[in-house]
């Protein structure tokens, strides 16, 4: 049953899986394409961060994309056919639901393994300062505990009825314009 739902979803969500691998591939190497370029100074290091300091938006900006695209490709079909798919099956609801969670968090191992991946190759052709040390795999984890956080949430809300689903959204955005002001 889990390698149905599997591949159901993959069919559902690959388009932004892959542009999201492709997106988390070229994030840490597009931080660090100047390091070296200034020297090995102090002031090159100072120059080496700031650039990395710009680019750290991305990757949560990221999970969150990728977050909302998996939980509504998730969702979605059910949507439009009212549920009626999944009422019929011979399991339970909630084991339907936990299929579906667990294989969306699967599928979103493509998107972390490339942000790994793409750690890696930054920080092997990078000219890194001395005193700084490179960290791709702890970048690998925070970026995957970020989208796991975030798919699950949007995987919960997704997982409602569209009105639901909307005011707990429209809630957050007022949260979240609040915290701003």
């Amino acid at each position: 049953m889990f390698r149905a739902v599997l591949r159901t979803q993959w069919r559902w969500t690959r388009t932004a899986l892959l542009a999201g691998a492709v997106a988390g591939f070229a994030i840490p190497i597009l931080s660090v394409r100047h390091a070296g370029e200034a020297g090995l100074d102090a002031m090159g290091a100072r120059h080496l961060i700031a650039s990395v300091e710009r680019w750290s938006v991305a990757y949560p900006l990221l999970a969150a994309a990728l977050a909302v695209a998996a939980a509504l490709g998730t969702w979605g079909a059910d949507h439009r056919g009212r549920h009626v798919y999944a009422l019929s099956l011979p399991i339970s609801r909630w084991r339907f639901a936990a299929l579906r969670l667990t294989a969306g968090a699967t599928l979103l191992l493509l998107p972390v393994a490339a942000v790994w991946i793409g750690a890696e190759a930054a920080a092997l052709t990078a000219h890194v300062p001395a005193g700084l040390e490179t960290y791709p795999a702890a970048l690998a984890l925070r970026f995957a505990l970020a989208l796991l956080v975030a798919y699950t949430m949007m995987f919960a809300i997704a997982a409602g009825t569209a009105r639901s689903g909307g005011l707990v959204l429209a809630a957050l955005a007022l949260l979240l314009v609040g915290q701003v002001m």
